[in-house]
């Protein structure tokens, strides 16, 4: 076990350091959410990360995503974020996909069923909803991640189906989308509070919720027999 994971070790053993160690991730959007995501799973020591994102760092990101400084305006954020979790533990395995996940859009060739859980943190309702589709076909578990924006409480977070989610405007239509298509029992992230009507964003709401998110997956991981 590496040194790096003593303290970790004492809350999981060794045996729980292994079984992240040796788990697949698949995350979609590092911005907001999904780049804090992406840390707290690599620093609980998950093995391999495969982020996928198209987007590149723009100076109002800065306000809440970690790839986001002014040193990296203009890089892909997968990129910057691929090269940040390699110095977090250079044993990770990251793969960075510089891709637009859209039902029909680019051509990607993601395997869902090779990974151990499925991480949702985009924003279109399009490409969550196919995110869940595509993992539920693959019996891959997937958390999806509801709105973060306009909001100022980070406390007001829960995590629960979809089906039980109240107040989110974004939840709202995901309910209504994925009851049309069958879909039943999808865990997400969501906030009690009630949005500000601003289009806005501050640094220590959406990083609640990828933190947040992060926790979950790595319980999930650790409580689940088999893989």
């Amino acid at each position: 076990m590496k040194q790096q994971y003593d303290r970790t070790s004492r809350i999981i053993g060794e045996k729980g350091i292994d079984k992240l160690g040796k788990s697949r991730v698949l995350v979609f959007g590092v911005g907001g959410v999904g780049s804090y995501v992406c840390e707290g799973l690599a620093r609980a020591g998950i093995g391999a990360l495969t982020i996928v994102d198209k987007d590149v760092v723009d100076i109002t990101n800065i306000n809440r995503q970690i790839p986001a400084l002014h040193s990296t305006i203009g890089r892909s954020k997968t990129e910057v974020m691929a090269q940040r979790i390699k110095d977090i533990d250079p044993d990770c395995q990251v793969e960075a996909k510089e891709l637009f996940f859209m039902p029909g859009g680019e051509p990607d060739d993601i395997d869902f069923a090779s990974y151990d859980y499925v991480v949702d943190a985009v924003d279109t309702v399009t490409a969550k909803i196919n995110i869940i589709e595509r993992a539920r076909e693959a019996g891959v578990p997937v958390i999806s991640s509801m709105g973060t924006g306009n909001k100022l409480d980070g406390s007001a977070f829960r995590i629960t189906t979809i089906e039980k989610t109240k107040v989110c405007p974004l939840a709202k239509v995901m309910r209504k989308e994925l009851k049309k298509r069958g879909i039943q029992g999808v865990k997400v992230l969501y906030s009690e509070e009630e949005p500000k009507s601003t289009g806005g964003s501050i640094s220590f709401v959406p990083s609640v919720a990828g933190l947040l998110i992060a926790g979950e997956v790595v319980r999930e991981i650790l409580d689940t027999e088999g893989k």
